[in-house]
């Protein structure tokens, strides 16, 4: 177990750190098999103020070298949630969880879903389709993980239904506690009745927004935290970025901890758990449903400009 010392909250009732320093040395101080959860969302390779573009080549070989020191602190009944988009050089679209499946397998984790998640709002392109998902991977040290599907569940589309045939005819055939959400995390906005987990990527109008270019958001990590721990386990987050995955750990009484190698990115996410520990902090209600506009918006009008040229709308 991770010693209270390695904490630096003035907090009692919340065992966090968050420390800005290299990923790799960082992650060589954590004792081994001493994590229940990794989730982040580590840099893409695609030129962001936090990152240096290198080849795809490099950047996995990199990551490869992080990844097996991560695997080095995880529990063996523990889980890791690795989030990612996709890498673009000169227009071809490198889907980055392909080439990361290969490096987890190769250390021997075993994949149990590919998740993926759905928004409605991104990168806009003009030589391809705009993109609008992103997959997240979850893999298991062993076969003999934590999973509380029960703390995930929602509601049943027919909680009536019934077995048709066989020894369970005219048996109910759900769960009272719920069904499971499935590995397809969408954005609409009747979230609950269609089994579809809906968050938001967060943008500028997002109530957790910051700085961050690239930002996780909390109720993403809340529903891997619930699933994947139990209270008082360890949540890591090697690219902590703004807190969010720690913030998301606090939130539900587990320890949090996470690395990040820029000073700016560990205050904003220092003074965000400030705000949680204080319950100032605002964030997006787990399962709310999205903002649908009514269509009597000024901003959802078809403008004068389009009505009068040659385009769908006249």
């Amino acid at each position: 177990m991770i010693q209270q010392s390695f904490f630096a909250s003035r907090y009692d009732n919340a065992q966090y750190k968050l420390e800005c320093d290299d990923t790799l040395s960082f992650l060589k101080t954590i004792e081994a098999n001493n994590v229940q959860l990794i989730i982040t969302s580590p840099p893409y390779n695609i030129g962001k103020s936090y990152e240096s573009r290198v080849s795809i080549q490099e950047y996995l070989n990199t990551q490869k070298t992080v990844i097996e020191q991560l695997v080095r602190v995880l529990d063996p009944n523990g889980s890791i949630c690795w989030q990612v988009g996709n890498y673009v050089n000169n227009g071809e679209v490198y889907p980055l969880d392909i080439y990361y499946y290969e490096i987890f397998k190769n250390l021997n984790l075993k994949l149990r879903n590919r998740i993926i998640w759905h928004f409605g709002h991104g990168l806009h392109a003009s030589k391809r389709f705009s993109g609008r998902y992103e997959t997240l991977l979850w893999f298991t040290k062993t076969d003999d993980y934590v999973f509380n599907l029960d703390d995930v569940r929602i509601p049943s589309k027919y909680p009536n239904k019934r077995h048709f045939k066989g020894d369970k005819r005219g048996e109910l055939s759900g769960n009272p506690n719920g069904k499971n959400p499935s590995d397809f995390w969408e954005l609409l906005q009747k979230e609950w009745d269609a089994g579809i987990w809906e968050i938001p990527n967060v943008k500028s109008n997002h109530p957790e927004k910051t700085s961050h270019p690239c930002q996780f958001p909390v109720e993403l990590v809340e529903r891997c935290v619930l699933a994947f721990t139990n209270e008082n386990d360890v949540v890591l987050d090697p690219y902590a970025g703004v807190a969010s995955s720690l913030i998301a750990a606090l939130m539900h009484k587990r320890v949090a901890i996470g690395v990040d190698r820029c000073q700016e990115y560990i205050d904003i996410g220092n003074n965000r758990i400030e705000l949680l520990l204080s319950d100032e902090l605002k964030t997006r209600p787990l399962g709310k449903p999205i903002y649908e506009p009514t269509g009597k918006e000024r901003i959802t009008q078809i403008p004068v400009e389009w009505l009068q040229q040659e385009s769908i709308y006249k």
